[in-house]
This record gives structure tokens, C-alpha cells and sequence, in this order.
């Protein structure tokens, strides 16, 4: 088949989400670009001409994972304010929405064990954070908090909501399935603030 008519008919997109669905189901190792190629039924050397190695191809599924995510957080922070729901209430019930309604997205990006794959991760990790804690400081009173505060309670935050969505990803919920005591937990959480 020639080059042109592969990349018509076999997308980016596409391939990302073969991989993404199964790098989370069978684990990193466990796929191969000719696997790959089987799941959406084409020889593995049509998926080197969208990427060079498994690698690349992980590390695309990340980028485009964060970047996604870096997205909504930022939309949050540009909505003017809500009667009853704080922006950081929104910034938190948002990361949580995102976590639960794209659980494999989510693994790869915040669950991930293999020690290979964590470098890939920990940078956009970082990145996410970043975004995440300018928000949460963005909303802090530096007349309530001390300047301590204003590295740590961000931080806290979001180690927390990573836990929530970790303790109900399990189950395959979905944000609307929890959302009550999503909105609890938010609350009690920015009691802090």
C-alpha cells in the first residue's frame, strides 16, 4: 500500500488511541508496535510513518494528554466567577471531572509504575502542576496566608484530588456516578482557603 494511502486512511489520532487503550490495559512492555498494528489492523511498518519507535508514540499520548488537560484547567481560570462555587472549587471538581470521564488518559498520566515511562511523565507532571498551583495561588489571600502557605496548600490540593480520582478510578465511575461526594470533598478541602 503506498504512503499516501496509508496515512489517509490510518490517522495520528487513530493510532493514539489504539496505543493509549492499550498501553493501559496490557502495560507498556507488554506492546509492541507490531501489536499495535495488529489492534487496528495494519502491518506495523504503517505506524512508523506517524512515529519512529513505541517511545515517541508513548510520549505523544502524554503531550497530548496534558496538554488537554493544561487546556481545561486554563479555561477555568478564565470563567468569570459562579455564585456559590469558588474558582478553585471549579479548578478541583474540573481535575476530578477530567480524571473519572478519561480514566485512560488519566492512568497514563498521573498511574503509570513503569520506571522507563516516569521521565516521559514527571515533566508533564510538573508542568500540569504549574498551571494548577498559579490557579490555586491566583485565588489565595496573601493577607490570610503566609507566603509558606502559598507553596504548600497547592500542593495539597492537588496531591488530594489525585487521590480521589485514584480511589474511584478503580471502580470505572464516572465523574456524574460521584459527583456528590466529589463536591463534598471539594469543599472540605477549600475550607482550607
Amino acid at each position: 500500500m503506498a504512503r499516501r494511502a496509508v496515512e489517509q486512511e490510518l490517522s495520528r489520532e487513530r493510532i493514539l488511541e489504539a496505543a493509549r487503550h492499550l498501553f493501559v490495559t496490557k502495560g507498556y512492555r507488554a506492546i509492541s508496535m507490531r501489536s499495535i498494528g495488529q489492534h487496528l489492523g495494519y502491518s506495523h511498518g504503517s505506524l512508523y510513518y506517524h512515529f519512529k519507535e513505541k517511545a515517541e508514540l508513548f510520549y505523544a499520548i502524554v503531550m497530548e494528554d496534558f496538554d488537554h488537560l493544561c487546556q481545561l484547567l486554563n479555561q477555568v481560570k478564565d470563567m468569570p466567577e459562579q455564585a456559590g462555587t469558588g474558582k478553585v472549587e471549579r479548578l478541583l471538581l474540573e481535575f476530578i471531572r477530567f480524571g473519572l470521564n478519561n480514566a485512560h488518559q488519566y492512568e497514563i498520566m498521573f498511574m503509570i509504575r513503569d520506571e522507563e515511562l516516569l521521565s516521559y511523565c514527571r515533566a508533564e507532571q510538573a508542568r500540569c502542576f504549574e498551571v494548577f498551583a498559579s490557579i490555586v495561588r491566583g485565588n489565595m489571600d496573601l493577607n490570610e496566608h503566609s507566603l509558606e502557605a502559598m507553596h504548600t496548600v497547592p500542593l495539597s490540593l492537588f496531591l488530594s484530588i489525585l487521590g480521589f480520582i485514584s480511589y474511584y478510578i478503580q471502580d470505572r465511575v464516572t465523574y456524574e456516578e460521584v459527583e456528590a461526594a466529589a463536591i463534598t470533598h471539594v469543599k472540605t478541602l477549600c475550607r482550607v482557603l
